[in-house]
């Protein structure tokens, strides 16, 4: 007879936290794109916030390490990742993310009929938008001028809504031309963003295969999790990731556990985990990888913190800070030449030794942005996403 391993969420917490380097930070010399693997990609909307994501789980990486592997070495990579949104991958890992995230079917398209794309007009976009940035960098404007030109001026009807203004209706697809491997950031033109085809990073990966993997990789950083947790991640249908996890689980791929005693799911055979909860004190930026993925959300963001640090349920609107392993307030850095002020809201009491660690954690986001930082601690007066 089999028995079912049960799991507490403190043994999930650590095991959580060991893998992403929120218990032990990553040793001096370990590449930033090892770091941002471990973390299934690193949130880049704001690149600052992604740098802080990296820097902070290692021992002495700044902010000029994270963009020396983005912009030097390319061992990094800026696209689009999961959810549709500005990701850090490693380079070396692109097949794997494009078959993944290119499989993930889409939801229905939030647009009117009369402004969206087809699927035969977005399969002509995301081509038009691989062969325009094959071996070049162009700005967005330059970019659009390619796609209209190669495809129909239907693509560049400004009829698109989106932050007090209208888009050309091509840039809907703008994330699938990222998952497609078409497109990916390169450096900036002065102010503005420039985009590029990415080198290939290795052959390419069977979808079939690539999902597999995605979903072993993600319960190994984030597990024990169910579908539901998968599918929020991702921003993907939850009956498809519910089907995905069964012909995984059929296959032999995934294990049940019950997950403090509801039924989830670990990769298969991974059912290691330490005991008790991590221990530590630890900020983190905004959209951090640890707390978007991390489920159930009413136990990562217990009491005071379940309204004080999310936006209707939405993780990743403040930075956080993890006292052993759970969000037990929020911050703000502001920066003022080489200074910056960071301003820390507990709200729970801290001891001595929290109070060390929070101090060393306030000279460590100093040494990641290198600034010379000022601890304050009392309320974030700004609002979410300041």
């Amino acid at each position: 007879m089999t028995t079912t391993v049960r799991i507490t969420w403190d043994a999930a917490s650590a095991r959580r936290a060991r893998r992403q380097f929120l218990t032990r930070p990553a040793a001096t010399g370990t590449p930033v794109a090892e770091v941002v693997g471990a973390m299934l990609g690193a949130h880049a909307q704001v690149l600052s916030a992604a740098e802080l994501s990296v820097g902070m789980r290692t021992d002495a990486a700044t902010r000029a390490d994270v963009r020396a592997a983005l912009w030097d070495d390319r061992t990094l990579i800026k696209t689009y990742g999961p959810r549709g949104t500005v990701h850090l991958l490693p380079a070396r890992e692109l097949p794997l993310y494009t078959a993944a995230l290119s499989a993930v079917p889409t939801g229905p398209s939030p647009f009117p009929p009369d402004v969206r794309l087809t699927e035969e007009q977005a399969g002509q976009v995301v081509t038009a938008i691989g062969d325009a940035l094959d071996g070049r960098y162009l700005t967005l404007d330059e970019l659009s001028e390619e796609v209209v030109a190669r495809t129909g001026p239907w693509a560049g009807d400004r009829v698109m809504p989106a932050f007090q203004d209208l888009w050309p209706r091509w840039r809907q697809v703008m994330h699938r031309a990222g998952w497609a491997g078409a497109l990916c950031f390169g450096p900036n033109r002065g102010r503005k963003a420039t985009y590029t085809r990415p080198l290939p990073g290795g052959p390419e990966a069977d979808p079939g295969d690539a999902l597999a993997a995605f979903v072993h990789r993600y319960l190994h950083t984030y597990g024990p999790a169910t579908p539901q947790h998968f599918a929020r991640w991702l921003a993907a249908p939850p009956g498809w990731a519910t089907a995905l996890f069964g012909e995984l689980a059929a296959a032999g791929r995934i294990e049940e556990v019950l997950f403090e005693g509801t039924p989830a799911w670990v990769a298969a055979g991974d059912t290691d985990f330490p005991q008790g909860r991590p221990r530590g004190v630890r900020l983190l930026p905004y959209f951090d990888a640890y707390v978007i993925a991390g489920q159930p959300r009413e136990r990562l963001f217990p009491g005071a913190a379940y309204e004080r640090a999310l936006g209707g349920g939405q993780a990743g609107n403040y930075p956080v800070l993890l006292v052993d392993g759970v969000v037990a307030g929020v911050w703000h850095q502001r920066r003022r030449g080489r200074r910056t002020t960071v301003t820390v809201e507990p709200l729970v009491p801290l001891t001595a030794r929290q109070e060390r660690e929070l101090g060393e954690q306030v000279e460590r986001v100093g040494e990641v942005l290198e600034a010379t930082p000022e601890l304050v601690v009392g309320e974030v007066t700004v609002g979410p996403h300041a």
